[in-house]
Formats: structure tokens, sequence, C-alpha cells
């Protein structure tokens, strides 16, 4: 814009120049004109000071007795200009004083020139609503500028954390099903070892063990990569059935566990019941690493507005071979997704020595 007043004060110079010469005007005061159309090319930093010039101007060639610049023609460029100017520059309202003085300088100055009079008070305000109608578009501009760069920090902000809890869940999803898994097939192929060579019957029951843990890993990591490809996919896994097959797992793996159902389980939400069989399938994991010979009680509990999961086993009674295996990642992962439904888990000491895990759903999640 400084750019543009440039070229419309120095256009305007000429102009004056020419109307000078050939009308063969050369009177000092009116070569004023010609420092007022300069005076435009500072009228961004000095709004005021331009049409409060070009004011002083006209009103100086007045009391001369002449119209400013010695000719209409120059005074319908200059006070318009300078009107249109200071619309655009000036940011307060207050600066409507710069046309209301430039039209009254020039109806002075139409007077005296015993020219046209009138033409000033509607032209310059015309332009200095001009002005502020171009300085008003400029800023809605800016503003919307400044808003669409700030959707788009927090588009990049919210891709980045949907990116971040898509890999916590994942990583989630593969400790569930990996830490199972491999826990029962470590115990078991020390089993297998111990009794490779004085009991072949129980050997071969522990690699079979440990051909069914791995064959449910596989199955969980074929959900798993379903669920990531749609999150609905496992919407129609039996939840409650999984609990009972992973308990039987358990069971024929050497743990002895004890599996009891109360209430309504029935009704629930299937992210309820799969949650439940995550919590579950956390509780006989951590028994297998920590409660060896163990007995371990698994409590599904349908109450009224909730679900109650609760794993509990009592103190280990023999070596703790996956003691020390863990890194908290499963209780943590299941208490961020208990807390996303509103839910809530606990894990501690029993009374008795052992280790009790607890969830608590409600049912509206």
């Amino acid at each position: 814009m400084r750019r543009t007043a440039l070229w419309v004060s120095g256009a305007a110079s000429l102009i004056v120049v020419a109307v000078a010469l050939v009308s063969g005007h050369g009177d000092p005061v009116d070569a004023l004109a010609l420092v007022a159309f300069w005076a435009l090319a500072w009228s961004r930093r000095y709004p005021r000071a331009t049409w409060l010039f070009a004011t002083a101007v006209t009103l100086v060639s007045a009391a001369h007795g002449s119209f400013v610049g010695g000719d209409e023609t120059i005074a319908y460029m200059l006070l318009p200009a300078h009107a249109f100017f200071s619309g655009r520059w000036d940011p307060h309202w207050r600066g409507l004083g710069g046309p209301v003085a430039l039209a009254i300088a020039g109806e002075i100055g139409a007077a005296v020139g015993q020219s046209s009079r009138g033409f000033f008070v509607f032209v310059v305000l015309a332009a200095w609503f001009g002005g502020r109608a171009v300085r008003g578009r400029e800023e809605l501009a800016a503003q919307l500028a400044e808003r669409n760069r700030e959707l788009d920090e927090e588009q990049e902000a919210y891709a980045r954390l949907s990116v971040r809890y898509e890999r916590a869940r994942i990583a989630a999803e593969l400790h569930d099903i990996v830490a199972h898994a491999i826990s029962v097939m470590v115990i078991q192929a020390g089993a297998g070892q111990r009794l490779a060579a004085n009991n072949p019957q129980l050997t071969r029951e522990a690699f079979a063990a440990i051909a069914g843990a791995a064959r449910e890993a596989e199955g969980d990591l074929e959900r798993l990569v379903s669920l990531l490809g749609d999150r609905d996919a496992t919407a129609s896994a039996p939840a409650l059935a999984l609990v009972e097959e992973l308990v039987a797992r358990a069971a024929s793996s050497g743990l002895d566990v004890r599996l009891r159902l109360e209430g309504d389980t029935e009704s629930l939400p299937t992210p309820i019941l799969a949650l439940a069989h995550r919590v579950v399938q956390e509780g006989v994991t951590n028994a297998l690493r920590y409660g060896s010979g163990a007995t371990v009680h698994v409590l599904v509990r349908g109450d009224q507005d909730a679900m109650v999961v609760e794993v509990a086993n009592g103190p280990a009674k023999g070596d703790g071979g996956l003691a020390g295996a863990g890194t908290g990642n499963g209780l943590r992962g299941l208490r961020e997704r208990a807390a996303s439904i509103g839910g809530t888990v606990h894990a501690g000491l029993a009374p008795d020595g052992g280790w009790r895990l607890t969830a608590r759903l409600p049912r509206g999640a």
C-alpha cells in the first residue's frame, strides 16, 4: 500500500505541474499542492499529520484568494485522496475529523474560487468510507488467515495425538496377547524339560499346552489385525466364552484356576466384555509369573450398574520362574482403558499374602 501511495502522489504531482504549466500559474502558494500530494506517501505512518497538512494547504490557498493548486481539478484529486488514505490508515473512528476538515476546507476553497459547492461534502466523505472499507476487508482477511493457521496447528496436533493413542492401544493389545501366551509357553517348556526323561505322558501334555497357547495367541493376533482394519471387527466376539476358554487353557496347563460367574452377564456391551476378558488374562498371566502353585480364583459378576471382574491368587508355593519378568505395562494399560469408559482397576496384595486384581466397569460405557 505504501507503493500505491507513492504512485498516486507521483501521478497527481505530475498533473499539478502540467496544470500549472498550461494555466500559467506560478504562485508559490499554489506550489504547496505539489507538496501536499507528495505527503500521501507518508500517510500510512502519519495519517493525521498528512490530512492536517492538506487541510492547511487548502485554507492557505483560500486565504490568498485561490483554489488549492490554482485549479479545481487539482482540488478534486487532492482532497478525496487524502480522505481515502486517512480512512485506510487511521484505525480510530475519531479519524472521521479528517474528512470533515477536508470537506470544510474544500467548500471554503470552492466559495473563494467560485466553483461548484457541495461537491467535497459527498466525495470526501465517500472516499473516507471507502478507505475504511478497504481497511476492514484487510483486517478480516488477516483474522481469517490467522484462524486458518491455528486450525492447521490444531489439526496437526490432533493427528499426532491420534497416532500416539493408536500406538498405545496397539501396544496394549500386543502386550495382552503376547505376554500371556509367552508366560504359558515358558512355564510349560520348563516343565517339559524336567519331565522329558521320566514322564513322557506329562511331557506330551506340556507341549500340547504350549501348542494351545500358541494357537490362542495366533487367534488373538488375527483379531488384532482385524481390529486395526476395522474398529468393529471384534464386536461379534463372544467375550465371556473367551474368558471360559482362557480359564480352561490355564487349568489345562497345570494352574489351579477356578471361574465363578454371578449376576447378569448376558446384557453387557461388547466393549465391556472384551475389557473383562483382558482383565482376566492379565490376572492369570500375573498368577503364572508370580504365584506358582497357588490357587487362582476368577470372579465375573454382573451388578445392576457395573460389571465386576476379580482375579485373586494366594502366595506362591513353587519356584516363580518368571518373577520380575513383567514391565508393568499390562496393569497401566488396563487402568487407562478402564478410565476411558469411566471404570476403575485396582491391583495389590491380598490379606493372605497373595495378589488381587479387581476391575469395575460401568454398564453405561
